[in-house]
């Protein structure tokens, strides 16, 4: 008996005995893929031994050195490991030589604002290691290194992508950006130095941020012209064996051996070859289960591959299994339109494509490219942030409990049809952000890689310090050679096989201090950033990823989400800064929680404008009025905020609407609008919150049991609150509709006039009296009337520009929802003279609970949408 799942056909049972073959099923809208119901052969010769890096058609081959050039210390307390960073002496053929490193201590451990670990110092007696995998009289010179990529002949490395990486630079330019950074340099200058190190040791002993960053072409599973070779990098395993259904599940099979180990457990790596049946079939067919299957410290254990490219869940089963995704070369997916140019501002559709369905049920990237696609392009959005990409065996944690780094989430289709989605938006011109995950990762045993070599402390820091408490999930510990190697070639993973153009990255704040930022209130004052909290590991990493993005993919966008206001979060690495484009403003969505939670009567202009407008100079910010978080079942929408259960009844046309109803249909697009207009460079939205979706997000569960005997009740694994009611913001006769065509006037204004990034801004009245907010923005004058009765005739407003103004935006339309209190024909003069410390002036009506947007008339028609 088997099962389909996203067009992946699975026998129901799975065990050791098994001889049932996982088999991909026909009739995919992008792809179809093989039927595999039997193994071709089991008789083929193993090449073990010798590290069959040298079975490939050619190897790269990078000269060693005669020192180790960085060894390290380790400190206790809660501070970065990087003093035990474990360095190899050679390059990607060698991944895994792993180097004891000295204990130094630091020069003054009084001092606060210097990290607890210190790798500056290096022991230039110290021996070299060298590898069995290299050829000591082989020698590659820079320019001339050669590469070989699976299944292909050797090629020129600038040929198969040109190393564009900057030099790491001085780092002292943020000094001059803000001179408040000169009382914390030792611990910058520290911190920059460490990152410098780190570079110097990458070139070294693999040639460079490039090479380095292409993991997935030796570890994992990689094709040849004549066979499959598999690679798993696990220190802590006594024995490792292959297994799946081309081998029947025998671990006594495919017997794994170490990569040029001299002694047990040199090394850590583990790997085999299989030669290609004699029929010249791969040995492994596409679409087949396929597992580790190791001695252990903790006991036998049969482990999903850490590099795997995709993996299943069969109904009824708790663990995952992993495939080995192979298609034939016509079957896959090949993109056809390129990348769109990096936008001067972006505007962002954040999206979960599982809960993207009107019906309740986990949708596909099938269908979210047919449907949700050309309705984020209607919309004005120029840029999709998708989340839930990364393999996660948790549907409810939202994709942010990962368990499989390299795999796309199969509950929505295959790795073709992701693909076909991200080819789909760039034809229609937006690109496409992922939200990574490299902050965390699932404490799962059986499917993820918690204790995937039988130790806590593989992949990520042992004890208290690698378990994040409140997360239930494992921490990495980015202070190992390995893990950098792992998340480095992860993030270039999706943008070089996928196409994404660029990453949110998810919970920097946690990744940046050893508190995660836990139970601290940070209020701005440096020492909270520059002292022993700080984890200099990760900063070191996030300053490498930016590095990497940026230097091979130079239109990517990297943001990161950080609440902490790290100074210098956006300012390039080579400046001395962590290397973002953007951070998330977190703290514009906090605020409107806290004012929506009193009545508006009670909202002070002034307290508005300083958090829309309150962040670093030269950092560029998101701005967001909610995201996917307000939107979770325990939290609210800014929606539901202000109409609470009045949206269930009284949001249809053909009925009066309630006090409730006009109140919030007119504070929900000011509070959007001037979000967008003061608060950032970029602008972000979660599907469903532009026209004000009256559901939260619930995904399926069933009833939990605590240990105190609590149950806390589920919903039955229903769907019904887990997708997005697109349907009630086309309905032409429901108030949600006003709502989205409001919203959509909104990114097409930005779009028209690039507001957002306007070098000129000047806020120019911040009445608490009138509850007015009057701001220019490039060309355009803002004029907002928080007030909730009172509106204001021939009300004078302040502007740089004279001459003739007209209305380009008006929340009050009856298209809006509003009630067209304005003439739009009318035009407004200005006049000369100071006012609100602007050279001219107009006068205009100001309805209450209204925002009107003016430009200067150039025979311009007004936005509607």
């Amino acid at each position: 008996m088997v099962y389909t799942l996203s067009g992946i056909r699975l026998p129901v049972v799975s065990s050791a005995n098994n001889q049932s073959v996982l088999s991909i099923s026909s009739g995919r809208r992008t792809a179809n893929l093989s039927l595999f119901s039997k193994k071709s052969s089991f008789s083929r010769k193993i090449f073990a031994g010798k590290s069959s890096y040298d079975s490939d058609s050619s190897s790269l081959r990078v000269a060693a050195s005669d020192k180790t050039l960085v060894p390290g210390s380790q400190i206790d307390g809660s501070s970065s490991s990087t003093g035990q960073i474990e360095v190899p002496d050679t390059v990607l053929e060698d991944p895994q030589v792993l180097q004891d490193v000295d204990d130094l201590t630091m020069e003054d451990d009084n001092d606060i604002n210097k990290p607890t670990n210190d790798c500056s110092k290096v022991d230039e007696n110290q021996d070299f290691v060298h590898s069995d995998l290299i050829d000591k009289d082989d020698k590659v010179q820079g320019a001339e290194k050669a590469v070989t990529l699976p299944g292909t002949g050797t090629i020129k490395k600038e040929e198969a992508r040109p190393k564009s990486i900057p030099p790491p630079g001085t780092g002292q330019r943020i000094y001059e950006i803000d001179p408040f950074l000169r009382g914390y340099r030792e611990h910058i200058d520290y911190r920059f130095g460490q990152y410098k190190k780190m570079r110097e040791a990458i070139d070294k002993y693999e040639g460079g941020l490039d090479l380095f960053s292409r993991g997935y072409e030796k570890m994992g599973f990689t094709r040849s012209a004549t066979g499959i070779t598999y690679r798993e990098w696990a220190p802590g395993a006594k024995s490792a064996a292959l297994i799946g259904d081309f081998n029947n599940w025998n671990p006594n099979a495919d017997i794994m051996t170490q990569v040029g180990s001299r002694t047990k457990n040199e090394f850590g790596v583990w790997e085999i070859f299989l030669p290609n049946n004699a029929d010249g079939s791969p040995p492994i067919p596409h679409g087949s289960r396929v597992k580790i299957h190791m001695d252990t410290p903790s006991g036998i254990k049969d482990s999903i591959p850490a590099w795997i490219e995709f993996s299943v869940q069969a109904p009824g089963e708790i663990p995952y299994n992993g495939i080995y995704y192979d298609p034939p070369e016509e079957e896959k997916y090949v993109f056809q339109h390129p990348q769109p140019k990096k936008p001067k501002s972006l505007r962002i559709y954040e999206a979960h494509v599982g809960m993207s369905s009107t019906e309740p049920v986990v949708n596909t990237y099938a269908n979210f490219r047919d449907d949700v696609l050309p309705r984020i392009k209607r919309l004005g959005y120029n840029a999709v942030q998708i989340m839930a990409i990364q393999e996660h065996s948790y549907y409810g944690s939202f994709g942010y409990h990962v368990t499989n780094f390299f795999a796309p989430s199969s509950r929505c289709g295959t790795p073709d049809d992701l693909k076909s989605l991200i080819d789909k938006a760039h034809e229609l011109g937006l690109l496409v952000l992922m939200d990574i995950v490299h902050s965390h990762a699932s404490n799962n045993v059986l499917d993820g890689l918690n204790m995937f070599d039988g130790t806590d402390s593989h992949y990520f820091h042992s004890g208290s310090r690698g378990y994040h408490w409140m997360w239930d999930s494992r921490l990495f510990n980015y202070g190992s050679w390995e893990v950098l190697r792992f998340l480095l070639s992860n993030a270039r993973w999706w943008l070089d096989e996928y196409k994404f153009d660029g990453f949110r990255f998810d919970g920097v704040t946690s990744m940046m201090y050893t508190h995660h930022g836990l139970q601290v209130e940070f209020t701005g004052n440096y020492n909270e950033y520059f002292g022993y909290a700080t984890d200099v590991d990760a900063m070191v990493y996030l300053m490498l990823v930016n590095d990497l993005i940026h230097g091979l993919f130079p239109e990517a966008v990297t943001i990161g989400e950080d609440v902490s206001g790290m100074p210098a979060f956006c300012i390039p690495v080579q400046d001395g800064g962590v290397g973002f484009d953007y951070r998330l403003h977190m703290a514009i969505a906090d605020k409107w929680i806290e004012l929506l939670k009193k009545p508006d009567e009670y909202w002070k202009m002034g307290d508005i404008i300083h958090t829309l407008t309150n962040r670093r100079w030269l950092e560029k910010c998101v701005a967001y009025a909610e995201s996917h978080d307000q939107a979770l079942v325990g939290d609210k929408t800014i929606a539901f905020w202000l109409m609470d259960k009045d949206m269930y009844d009284f949001m249809a046309l053909d009925r009066p609407a309630t006090p409730a109803i006009d109140r919030g249909i007119a504070l929900h697009k000011m509070i959007r609008l001037i979000t967008m207009g003061l608060g950032g460079e970029g602008y972000l939205n979660f599907m469903g919150n532009e026209f004000g979706h009256p559901e939260w997000i619930d995904f399926p569960r069933g009833d939990q049991h605590l240990p105190s005997g609590k149950r806390i009740l589920g919903n039955n694994f229903s769907f019904d609150k887990c997708r997005r009611r697109f349907d009630l913001g086309d309905a032409e006769f429901l108030r949600y509709r006003g709502l989205q065509e409001f919203d959509q006037a909104m990114q097409h204004l930005e779009e028209k006039y690039g507001f957002m990034t306007s070098e000129h801004q000047y806020i120019s009245r911040k009445d608490e009296g009138d509850r007015i907010v009057v701001f220019e923005k490039g060309d355009l004058v803002f004029v907002f009337n928080f007030h909730w009765t009172n509106s204001y005739s021939d009300y004078r407003v302040g502007c740089l520009k004279p001459g003739k103004y007209k209305i380009v935006l008006d929340s009050d339309l009856l298209l809006f929802g509003g009630f067209n209190r304005l003439d739009h024909n009318a035009e407004y003069f200005s006049s000369d003279g100071w006012y609100d410390d602007r050279p001219h002036s107009f006068l205009i009506y100001a309805p209450c609970r209204t925002v009107v947007v003016y430009a200067p008339d150039k025979e311009l028609e007004p936005v509607k949408g």
